[in-house]
């Protein structure tokens, strides 16, 4: 497993640690046991102690400022009224929802979600193959066959490279491969995204909105150095609830889905990444580039969220340094 991602997994189990250390002690907890939970808690005894102890130093101020914010954490009706915690399959993320750690209450039919992340911002890191059909998999409407018969001849070629190579010629050997495999991917790509829009503009939107920042509402934290971000993703109005007659401590507005997309275009200077460009204040970057080093049939999108609505609730909490 990737550093990166081994950290992000211990983060999660921190959050979770913290969530159920600070709430057993207000209301009855239960914590799912399942796969991502013996996965996560492996990543992060995967660490040394002072690693763990500032994972659980940082996602306790996060979870503190939950606490703080979401009243129905804390707070049961009766006793048949259980919190459970769980971590989520990164599946999820396949159909749209990018939540780690899911706090649920059954009885109340109420749940938040956090997505946690350990120093990056990326929001997604979708693939494209001449298997994978990005406008039903991201936007619920099929792709053209004018789209696969730009990009399969593209992906056709690397395939025949890679089965030549015995899989070992690598991404570097090709000569101008913007050229010749990133820039017409991304202008096929650009074009189908168009072509997807104009035919339901509002839907489409939207979808590519919820799919790519999130399916259901939930809190992002960002692990730093020496802070933490909290962003409040209410885009359906889930988040940030009362209990009764005890209210959150902080508001977390809800946030306004696009209805446009304005533009779609290569970034100044670039080959590789596109901007698009929405109403409402969002804006994203796609960044096409090979996944590994050795060719093969699929590229992989680093996309990230470069403007949000001023709505979007983001706080950051200064954690004490390291010793």
């Amino acid at each position: 497993m990737a550093g990166q991602m081994k950290a992000g997994k211990a983060f999660e189990y921190a959050i979770l640690r913290e969530f159920e250390g600070k709430l057993e002690k207000l209301t009855t907890v239960k914590v799912i046991d399942n796969s991502p939970l013996i996965l996560a808690k492996e990543c992060f005894h995967g660490f040394d102690t002072q690693k763990q102890g500032r994972y659980l130093l940082t996602a306790s101020f996060a979870v503190n400022f939950l606490i703080d914010i979401e009243p129905r954490l804390s707070n049961d009706i009766d006793e048949t009224d259980i919190l459970e915690l769980e971590i989520l399959p990164d599946s999820q993320g396949e159909i749209g929802d990018v939540r780690d750690v899911l706090a649920i209450r059954a009885v109340q039919k109420w749940e938040i979600g956090v997505s946690a992340k350990n120093n990056h911002k990326a929001v997604k890191h979708s693939r494209l193959s001449p298997d994978i059909d990005f406008g039903k998999k991201w936007l619920g409407v099929n792709c053209s066959s004018n789209y696969f018969s730009k990009v399969n001849p593209i992906f056709a070629k690397l395939k025949d490279m890679q089965k030549k190579s015995d899989g070992m010629r690598t991404w570097s050997s090709i000569d101008a491969k913007s050229l010749i495999v990133y820039t017409p991917i991304l202008n096929a790509f650009k074009d189908e995204l168009q072509r997807l829009y104009d035919a339901d503009k509002e839907r489409i939107s939207r979808q590519l909105i919820e799919y790519l920042v999130g399916s259901k509402d939930f809190y992002k934290v960002i692990k730093r150095k020496n802070s933490v971000e909290i962003q409040a993703y209410n885009l359906r109005g889930t988040l940030n609830l009362p209990f009764d007659d005890i209210q959150p401590k902080f508001i977390t507005p809800q946030c306004s889905l696009p209805t446009e997309i304005l533009d779609i275009s290569f970034k100044e200077n670039s080959e590789t990444t596109l901007i698009v460009k929405l109403n409402n204040n969002w804006k994203l970057s796609f960044r096409i580039h090979n996944a590994s080093s050795l060719i093969e049939p699929s590229l992989k999108f680093d996309i990230n969220l470069l403007k949000a609505p001023s709505s979007l609730f983001t706080n950051t909490l200064s954690v004490p340094k390291e010793a």
